[in-house]
Parts: structure tokens; C-alpha cells; sequence
């Protein structure tokens, strides 16, 4: 039995994004994002309905400010107090995992997946994805982007603008393009 793009992609392997199942599944979620984005402040309360249903795990204090994008919802879990500013794209094609009382800065953009080098498979839609992992009480500046297979620690900072390309240790502060480590050490 061949396993199906969607399973390939849940299992971190090459898979085809111009699939119709996932197709399907990104148009779930625009539908989701766009009631996010549209409901009034005070019928979206702290994630619209839709778009709630979508994920993996949400805590009830969590709160995404609009405008929001996702590519499929399904992959993402936001701890408590968690707290996504407004104009942040999470693409989803991995699990995307976001701790306790983490602050995301307007623009904020979680990439989990890699296009395929070679220009005719990239055509053809190949594509790999790898898990985001933040820790809880991170705090990650407006406008950063943090890249596939990230894992963020606890406490750590990530500067505004700052391209995250690999894993931050804990209580560390990142800056800049690629991101580099400027904590003070004691």
C-alpha cells in the first residue's frame, strides 16, 4: 500500500503539496482564517470558532490577533497564555508547537516546510517538512522568521527581524540574518 502526500508529510518525508487531499485541507483552512479574520473582535473572542477547531490543541487563554494565516491549522498546539500578535503565518506542514505564556511579535512567520532544490521536482510540488518547536516564555520580535526544524528553549529571545536558520538554546537572545547568539554570559 503507497502511503497518501498527507502521509508523507506527517512523517517528514518528500511528499507532493498539489495533492487534492491537501488541497482540500488548505482550503479548510482559509475558510477558518478568514472567519478569524473577518468575525468582529467581539464574536472571534480569543480565536474564531473555525479556526479553533482546526488545531491540534489551543489553550482557552490563547490568543491570535487578526490579521492570521496557517496553512492547515491541524499541525499547531498553543499553550496557555500564549500570545500571537497581529499579521503572523504559521505554515503548518509540520507539527508546530508553541509553550506556556510565549509572546510572537506582529509579522512573526513559522516556515515548516523546504521546497525541493532541484527546479523540476520544485515544479512538481516536492516538498519536506520538519517540526517548530517553541519553549514556553519565549519571547520572538516583530517581522522574525523562524525556519523548519527549528527548536526554540525556554526564556529565550528572538530579536526583531532576526531569520532563526537553527536551534536556540534556552535563555539565549538571538539577533540578525542568520540569527546569532548575543546573550551575556556571567
Amino acid at each position: 500500500m503507497t502511503a497518501s502526500e498527507r502521509d508523507k508529510m506527517a512523517a517528514g518525508e518528500w511528499y507532493c503539496c498539489l495533492d487534492p487531499e491537501l488541497d482540500a485541507l488548505r482550503m479548510k483552512a482559509r475558510a477558518a482564517v478568514h472567519q478569524h479574520n473577518t468575525l468582529a473582535p467581539a464574536e472571534r473572542g480569543n480565536i474564531a470558532p473555525a479556526l479553533l477547531s482546526l488545531f491540534a490543541d489551543a489553550a482557552a487563554d490563547a490568543f491570535i490577533e487578526a490579521p492570521f494565516h496557517c496553512a492547515y491549522g491541524m499541525n499547531i498546539s498553543l499553550g496557555s497564555r500564549v500570545y500571537l500578535n497581529a499579521g503572523c503565518t504559521i505554515l503548518d506542514t509540520a507539527r508546530v508547537r508553541i509553550g506556556n505564556a510565549s509572546m510572537l511579535g506582529p509579522g512573526v512567520q513559522i516556515y515548516c516546510s523546504e521546497h525541493h532544490k532541484d527546479p523540476a521536482l520544485r515544479r512538481g510540488g516536492l516538498e519536506i517538512a520538519g517540526p517548530v518547536e517553541i519553549g514556553a516564555d519565549v519571547w520572538i520580535g516583530g517581522g522574525a522568521i523562524i525556519l523548519s526544524g527549528v527548536t526554540i528553549g525556554d526564556r529565550a529571545i528572538i530579536g526583531a527581524g532576526a531569520i532563526v536558520t537553527r536551534d536556540v538554546a534556552e535563555n539565549t537572545t538571538v539577533v540578525g540574518n542568520p540569527a546569532r547568539d548575543v546573550s551575556r554570559r556571567t
